[in-house]
């Protein structure tokens, strides 16, 4: 069994309205110094292949299903 970890994001100069009103909100409750929040997803994947194998299977999943290459950008690494 190998885990993969898949960390998707969004691309540098995608506006990010979740990330920006968690900052809005953390700084109105009194939470200085935050530069920026940024949304990001991550998906833990348990998968019956050897870690080569498994981090293809990962890779593929993010350009099929998990992530739009459009704006997202996604990396893969085992565990």
């Amino acid at each position: 069994m190998t885990v993969i970890d898949i960390r998707i994001e969004l691309k540098k100069g995608v506006a990010d309205p979740e990330g920006s009103n968690t900052k809005k909100t953390l700084e109105a409750l009194g939470f200085k110094g935050i530069e920026s929040v940024k949304t990001v997803r991550i998906f833990e994947v348990s998968i019956d292949a050897p870690a080569d194998e498994a981090k293809a299977r990962g890779e593929e999943m993010c350009k099929t299903l998990l992530a739009n290459p459009v704006i997202q950008s996604y990396g893969v690494s085992v565990r």
